[in-house]
């Protein structure tokens, strides 16, 4: 009987056999264009089990780990896809749950594509793992399933600890504070729990009923939240420390809006996106009469900047019934810091893109409302300070737009509440507060991150920020 002879160099015949790279990487499900542009509905739909099972089955698990280190709260991401190649999506779930408390949320609204799927081995390929695909079945999976993985709580520490605010960072630092054992309030100033994951990001993209399931869980830990309340109107920073508190984490976001400082940018039907972006999600306009609070939609629509904000902003505006939308951008298409992801879902739903412009004055009708924009077309030049190309004013280049409705998404910066009723507090010129690494400020005993820190990043980047600061936090109330 001959022998099967061994494929593999000599010398490595009794080794473990390489996993073979599997490219074909599965693309999640979704509405179709023409239907989406009509409700409110979550476009993407997820992986079926048996998609999801086949997804998992292409990871490598590579020993090195690069995806982890990928990751901005370092998710033992080959552990819990491991676990879903042996069909045990309960093991994969307390994995996850170990390092994030927002898997649903995460699974969604995160740039996998900058992070752990970048960093993917696969991704040499062209075709690295859907991990944040994979990451949202499991936390659906949970959501049908109407079970909840929970880690073991510490016992009391007798230490209470103060969040403001109750977004991605602040839930972040309240679960992991908990868990360790601390008793944790967070005070939130809206009349609803999530932060900028309720008022920021359309249902379309994260449905509320994901996001106030993970909110439920946080307090399932035994955070208290308390709703309605303003640090800095209804108590200072000060008195939270000096009655309470041992330590107290800010994270109360960046809901400043920016705007361009041009001719008519106070007239009607000019919105900043958070007006416009609070009004549709938080408040559902898209539901009025039956809500309380509509937002008035023309049929021309441009929406001015270039990040996932003005996406947000373009889509609901497709979604309330507008004609025609435009997103305005003063660079090109390459150096848009939306998702890739997000661009393609707008240009499927119809929204026109134009680049290298910027709004120089808007029109009115003569009735105080926009009628028209004034334009002025651009160059790119050097790179500037964020590394993109600074765009460059062509001389004699201006024309018009004929528009009945704008939205401004520049970015934001931090509401000033705290920072102007607490002067020992440092910030910088922009008015966000000064941190050292580990998201300790100036101030003793108070600690901060997220978008009050940053000015404006990811949900994953505050989580990671809030995963730090909880850390150092609990360092010191251990002490």
């Amino acid at each position: 009987m001959s022998e099967t002879k061994d494929p593999r160099p000599p010398g490595e015949e009794s080794g473990p056999r390489k996993a073979k790279m599997n490219l074909n990487r599965l693309e999640m499900p979704k509405q179709a264009p023409e239907v989406r542009r009509n409700n409110f509905d979550e476009v993407a739909t997820g992986y079926t089990y048996e998609m999801a099972m086949e997804e998992a089955s292409r990871c490598i698990q590579c020993k090195k780990r690069n995806c982890q280190q990928g990751c901005p709260v370092n998710i033992d991401i080959p552990d819990f896809i491991r676990l879903l190649q042996q069909k045990d999506i309960p093991g994969a779930s307390r994995i996850l749950k170990a390092k994030t408390s927002l898997p649903g949320i995460c699974g969604r609204v995160c740039p996998q594509e900058l992070q752990c799927e970048n960093s993917c081995t696969l991704n040499k390929k062209g075709a690295p793992v859907a991990i944040g695909r994979l990451e949202r079945f499991i936390a659906d999976w949970e959501r049908t399933q109407g079970t909840v993985s929970t880690p073991e709580i510490a016992p009391s520490t007798g230490k209470r600890v103060a969040v403001v605010g109750s977004g991605p960072s602040g839930l972040t630092v309240a679960s992991d504070l908990a868990i360790r054992g601390h008793e944790v309030t967070m005070f939130e100033a809206l009349h609803v729990a999530g932060g900028v994951l309720m008022y920021g990001i359309p249902e379309f993209r994260l449905p509320k009923g994901i996001v106030q399931r993970e909110v439920r869980y946080v307090a399932s830990l035994g955070v208290d939240i308390r709703l309605d309340t303003v640090i800095g109107i209804n108590y200072s920073l000060d008195e939270l420390l000096n009655t309470r508190y041992h330590a107290v984490y800010l994270a109360t976001g960046a809901g400043l809006p920016m705007f361009l400082r041009v001719p008519g940018e106070n007239l009607n039907m000019v919105y900043s996106a958070n007006e416009f972006l609070t009004r549709t999600n938080l408040m559902k306009a898209y539901l009025y009469p039956d809500t309380a609070t509509p937002v008035k939609m023309g049929k021309r629509v441009a929406v001015i900047g270039g990040g996932n904000v003005a996406m947000d902003s373009a889509r609901c505006a497709v979604r309330l019934g507008a004609r025609e939308v435009y997103v305005i951008y003063r660079r090109t298409r390459a150096e848009m810091p939306a998702r890739l992801e997000e661009v393609e879902n707008a240009e499927e739903e119809g929204i026109q893109f134009h680049f290298l412009c910027s709004p120089t004055a808007f029109i009115s009708d003569g009735r105080n409302n926009v009628a028209a924009m004034e334009l002025l077309r651009m160059r790119l030049g050097e790179p500037d300070a964020s590394g993109r190309r600074r765009p460059v004013p062509i001389p004699g280049s201006e024309y018009a737009m004929d528009i009945d409705t704008a939205v401004i998404s520049l970015g934001t910066s931090p509401n000033p509440l705290i920072s102007s009723t607490t002067p020992d507090l440092e910030t910088s010129r922009r008015g966000t507060v000064i941190t050292d690494e580990q998201g300790k400020t100036s101030k003793a005993r108070v600690w901060a991150g997220g978008d009050i820190v940053s000015g404006g990043a990811t949900v994953i980047s505050a989580m990671g920020e809030g995963r730090r600061a909880a850390s150092a936090i609990h360092e010191y109330l251990s002490q």
